[in-house]
């Protein structure tokens, strides 16, 4: 499109990073902490520097539009992607996303909030309809959406996978009307790469496709327009709007692009700050903070100290220059401690890549492996050299579609000795190559129905192998790219490396609780791996994977005050959670996360976080669990009571309620004022003293709710209304002013939003459960 001065935009995946063209560690990117650490942090100045940081990042790497954030809600714990979304609230989520959206683009870059909408859920994502009230849409999952769009004014919004009361969310009414009408959205609807199977979508208000330019519009819909089934006026909106914004974008001559600041913020400080931020202090008994010049021996127990996961997988997956893990960070923030270290329960399945530091590259003598590709007779296609053993191929220059065989080869030198099995994982067949010597091939298990799934997290599979430490290896792996999964024809993804040796599960508990006894404390790192949580499937479960109840019962039975770190990005079931110390729940913290960690457990650092979602007792005390379709459908038959509003409905108790967050002092919450009557469709003013009662400088999170037990209209036993974020020194009152927003007292009714005269509850506090009556406002009808 030259011609008209239209040139290329670069749209990358986020939400938690900025991936840019290439999956590549040769181009690596910012991991900042995951949706549910922002979140944690309640902060919608924070979301606003996340999404400044995001900006710079983006700008580095030639990205016109970050394809974030995620706002999906969690309706279910077992959502798949829940750490890649908020909160199970709407009004926090839409306060965080707006936010977001307007840090990245003050700072000249576009934000695509998704997935547009009711894509709760990843079990059958490309085929379920969700089934949902009017009421339910527009109250919770609608409203999620609305601030980003009316108020921060995205760019773009992203179409969802599914459909919505039976209809492709990239052909629904809603694209229309709230999206363009009511909310005034100029911007571009992109949808989910594949959601678009048809040309009737074109048609509707989706305004792009992805992946282009092939595909259910490619030459077809030309021939559409010309014989009319697709209506020429339509294709001219669609136009309108990807003008607009490419010249917001800065890529339309003539058009100078959105005025942009520039970040000034380090990205890998924030990253740090913002871990500790979005950190929840679930208990304390007093042993935090430790006082780091009276410890002698700590010791650091769990799988995922060494191997912590800090982000989510799937898409929003990026490849950071390094990453520091619990382990690091505790041994670098202690340097004059003795800090033991064991396993515990190994947790971590599948193929590890094998460390940089352990492997040549048998073409160059340098760090890593060469690359070939290769046709059907063997012919060299492409080649290159690499500084990992994990590989992603989705877009670049590699010749995904026309070579047969990818191979990888590697000098590889162990550190340890032992049996292992050394393999790849990738969904099709191979053949390992070791010391010359070809093994049969091995042929992996079919992933799913799911292309992301099979991508991003495919099966693997291995020869059993006796190493020598010290001893070169030659490896080679030939892979029939023909084998691939359907679907994957211009991607690729392969990992080659070591799966976990076979262990003894009781003795490594046991291991783990000898080097707990004696120590000053017991910092125990408990988490999920990525066979849990990720894109492409729900979970299937809350317990914690492997043995590591177990692990941390025998730890806490030694008698050394035991600290429980939680490294997932979503609620887990804490049976031992009466029986520890402390609970620090860090989330997928970031390539800063160990250093995080540390500053908060030393008390460097406050941890600054209250929850964004309720975490159970059992599974069997979830209020709203299943993310299952029947018959293609899945049913939100609990209307507008999801997360809290279902818990105090059921009125089962969590371990810890939605907003529950402690910190290193204490507070109080005195003198609320509160309006005393409203007109129907204004806002509301609640004002209350906050004093930091304790002993060191703090952040609470103060939080107000409304209530209204005679109504003629079912409603949530109370609701969030407004949030605000109060630092305070010790001794030091602050007080607080939180606009109650008019919509807060609305009801949506068939035909429009509904204002029910009459008495509502306030409530303040800091969370749903710690809360005090502040007053009430009469709401008159207009």
């Amino acid at each position: 499109m030259e011609h008209i001065g239209l040139r290329s935009l670069l749209f990358s995946d986020g939400p938690a990073g900025v991936r840019g063209e290439t999956w590549d560690e040769r181009s690596p990117s910012l991991n900042l902490p995951s949706a549910t650490t922002l979140s944690s942090s309640w902060d919608s100045e924070l979301a606003y520097r996340y999404g400044e940081v995001l900006a710079g990042e983006a700008r580095r790497k030639g990205v016109h539009v970050v394809l974030g954030p995620t706002i999906n809600l969690h309706r279910s714990p077992l959502g798949g992607r829940h750490f890649e979304a908020f909160s199970e609230d709407p009004v926090l989520t839409a306060d965080l996303a707006a936010a977001y959206v307007h840090g990245l683009q003050d700072h000249g870059v576009g934000a695509a909030p998704k997935h547009y909408v009711g894509n709760d859920y990843e079990t059958e994502r490309f085929t379920a309809s969700t089934e949902v009230s009017e009421r339910a849409l527009r109250e919770l999952y609608l409203l999620a959406f609305e601030k980003a769009v009316v108020d921060a004014r995205a760019w773009m919004v992203m179409s969802a996978y599914n459909s919505v009361n039976g209809v492709r969310a990239t052909e629904h009414p809603l694209l229309e009307t709230p999206l363009k009408t009511e909310w005034g959205f100029d911007g571009v609807v992109i949808s989910d790469w594949t959601a678009v199977r048809s040309l009737e979508a074109a048609t509707s208000e989706q305004d792009l496709v992805m992946p282009g330019p092939d595909g259910p519009w490619g030459p077809a819909l030309v021939d559409a327009v010309r014989d009319g089934r697709v209506p020429e006026a339509a294709i001219d909106r669609k136009v309108r709007r990807l003008l607009l914004l490419a010249a917001r974008a800065g890529g339309l001559d003539g058009f100078e692009p959105a005025l942009a600041r520039r970040s000034t913020v380090d990205s890998v400080a924030f990253a740090r700050a913002a871990a500790a931020e979005g950190t929840v202090l679930l208990a304390n008994d007093g042993i935090l903070p430790l006082d780091a010049g009276r410890l002698r021996r700590v010791a650091v127990l769990g799988d995922n100290a060494r191997f912590a996961r800090t982000q989510g997988g799937g898409s929003a997956t990026v490849v950071p220059a390094r990453v520091t893990g619990p382990l690091d960070g505790i041994r670098a923030a202690l340097p004059g401690v003795q800090v033991d270290y064991a396993p515990g329960v190994i947790v971590q399945d599948g193929i590890t890549e094998l460390p940089l530091a352990q492997i040549v590259n048998p073409a160059t003598g340098q760090p890593g492996l060469r690359v070939r590709f290769l046709d059907d007779t063997g012919a060299e296609l492409y080649t290159e050299d690499r500084r990992s053993t994990a590989l992603v191929y989705f877009g670049g220059d590699a010749p995904i579609a026309a070579a047969t065989t990818i191979e990888l080869s590697t000098r590889w030198t162990p550190a340890e000795p032992g049996p292992i099995r050394l393999g790849y994982a990738a969904v099709g067949r191979g053949r390992i190559h070791v010391d010359g010597v070809p093994h049969e091939v091995v042929a992996a298990q079919e992933a799913g129905d799911d292309p992301g799934a099979a991508l991003l997290f495919p099966p693997s599979a291995g020869i059993p192998l006796t190493v020598t430490a010290g001893t070169p290896v030659e490896v080679r792996v030939e892979f029939e790219l023909a084998s691939r999964a359907p679907g994957l024809e211009n991607a690729c993804a392969i990992t080659v490396g070591t799966e976990p040796a076979d262990h003894d599960a009781e003795s490594l508990i046991e291991e783990a609780a000898r080097t707990a006894i004696g120590a000053d404390v017991a910092i125990v790192v408990v988490g999920t791996s990525a066979r849990v949580e990720s894109e492409g499937f729900d979970r299937t479960g809350l317990e914690l994977p492997g043995r590591q109840d177990d692990l941390v019962r025998a730890v806490a039975a030694t008698g050394t005050p035991t600290v429980v770190v939680v490294n997932s990005g979503s609620p887990v079931l804490l049976p031992w959670r009466d029986d520890v110390s402390a609970i620090l729940v860090p989330y997928f913290g970031g390539q800063e996360m160990g250093h995080a960690l540390a500053d908060v457990l030393c008390g460097r650092a406050e941890p600054g976080g209250h929850l964004p979602t309720t975490w159970p007792k059992t599974t069997e005390d979830v209020p709203v669990l299943d993310v299952t379709p029947a018959d293609g459908k899945v049913d939100y038959g609990e209307g507008i009571h999801i997360g809290y509003r279902a818990w105090l409905k059921t009125g089962a108790e969590p371990a810890f309620p939605f907003g529950h967050g402690l910190g290193y002092t204490t507070w109080a919450l005195t003198d609320p004022q509160v309006e005393p009557t409203a007109a129907a469709g204004t806002d509301v003013a609640v004002t209350v003293s906050v004093t930091n009662t304790g002993s060191r400088a703090g952040k609470q999170v103060v939080q107000v709710y409304l209530s209204r037990p005679e109504s003629a209209v079912d409603r949530p036993v109370r609701w969030l209304a407004a949030h605000a974020v109060v630092r305070a020194e010790p001794g030091q009152s602050r007080t607080v002013t939180l606009p109650v927003p008019a919509r807060a007292f609305a009801d949506w009714q068939p035909g429009g939003w509904n204002y029910e005269p009459g008495v509502f509850g306030v409530l303040v506090g800091t969370s749903v459960t710690e809360v005090a009556t502040a007053g009430a406002v009469h709401l008159k009808a207009v």
